[in-house]
C-alpha cells in the first residue's frame, strides 16, 4: 500500500498538477493540505473521475485538508483537532481506511516568532500531542501525515544557522517532534534514509528549487503497530519542477 501527503497550495488552481501526479504516482491513499477553497468548492467530481473517494474540510482562502482513497472505503472519525471549541481553522481530519487510522494535518506555520501566531502553534501542538498519545495508548495502527511545519533537525534544512529564530525551526517545535518519536512514533523517511539530506519544500524565491535550497516540512509518522511494515519511502521531488506546481513536493511511503 502506497500512502502519500501533498501540500497542494491551492487545490483548484493546481488541479492539473494534482491529477497528473495522482495518475503517475498512483498512491492508494493521498492526504492533501492547503486546499484554499471553501467546502462546496472542492473538486470532488474531478477527484472521483481520477478514481478516488474523498473526504475534506475546506476553508475559504486558507488552510483546508483532505484524504483521498483509491481502493478502500473512508470512514471519517473527526474533522477538527479536539481541545479548543473556538478554533475554526481547518487543519485536521482523521479517518479509518483499511483498519488504519489516518491523521491528516496542516500544522500552523507560527511565524513571525515571537508572537501570537507562534503561541497558537504551540497550543495546537499541545492538543495534537494529546491526541497522538491517545492513539498510542489505544494500541492502534495509526499514521500522522501531512505538513507539520516543523524542521526536525539540522540535516533537514539548507543553511540551518539562518533558521534559528524561525517558527519552523525553533527549539520548542523540534523538541515536540522529538517527544513524539520518544513516545514511539517513527519518522518514516528517516528510517529509510537515516543520514541523507532530503527536502520537501523549496521557496518560490531566489531560485531555491534550482539550488536545492530546501527544507523538510512534510512528514509521515508511524505508530509502533505499523513501523515494522514500512518497506520504502521517498519524495517526488520532480513534481516541484513542474509548471505551476506547489512549493511542496509529494512525500510517500510503502507499507506491507
Amino acid at each position: 500500500m502506497k500512502i502519500a501527503t501533498y501540500n497542494v497550495n491551492g487545490v483548484n488552481g493546481r488541479l492539473p498538477v494534482l491529477l497528473r501526479w495522482l495518475k503517475e504516482s498512483k498512491p492508494d491513499i493521498a492526504c492533501l493540505q492547503e486546499l484554499k477553497c471553501p467546502q462546496e468548492k472542492f473538486p470532488v467530481d474531478e477527484i472521483n473521475a481520477a478514481g478516488y473517494h474523498a473526504i475534506w474540510k475546506g476553508q475559504k482562502s486558507w488552510n483546508g485538508v483532505a484524504i483521498l482513497s483509491k481502493n478502500h472505503e473512508i470512514q471519517e472519525v473527526q474533522n477538527t483537532l479536539p481541545g479548543d471549541a473556538e478554533d475554526f481553522q481547518s487543519r485536521y481530519i482523521e479517518a479509518i481506511i483499511d483498519q488504519k487510522v489516518i491523521c491528516c494535518l496542516y500544522l500552523p506555520n507560527g511565524n513571525p516568532y515571537p508572537g501570537p501566531k507562534f503561541d497558537y502553534k504551540l497550543s495546537w501542538i499541545k492538543r495534537f500531542k494529546k491526541r497522538t498519545n491517545q492513539l498510542i495508548k489505544m494500541e492502534l495502527p495509526a499514521i500522522l501525515i501531512g505538513d507539520f511545519n516543523i524542521i526536525p533537525s539540522e540535516i533537514d534544512v539548507y543553511k540551518p544557522e539562518k533558521w534559528e529564530n524561525d517558527a519552523l525551526y525553533r527549539q520548542e517545535v523540534r523538541k515536540a517532534f522529538q517527544d513524539m518519536q520518544k513516545k514511539g512514533w517513527t519518522d518514516s523517511l528517516r528510517k529509510i534514509f537515516p543520514n541523507e539530506q532530503i527536502f520537501t519544500f523549496w521557496d518560490y524565491l531566489y531560485h531555491a528549487y534550482d539550488r536545492n535550497a530546501g527544507i523538510r516540512l512534510d512528514h509521515i509518522l508511524l505508530s509502533p503497530y505499523l513501523s515494522a511494515d514500512l518497506l520504502n519511502a521517498g519524495v517526488d521531488k520532480y513534481v516541484r519542477g513542474w509548471d505551476k506546481s506547489s512549493d511542496h513536493a509529494p512525500t510517500w511511503i510503502e507499507l506491507k
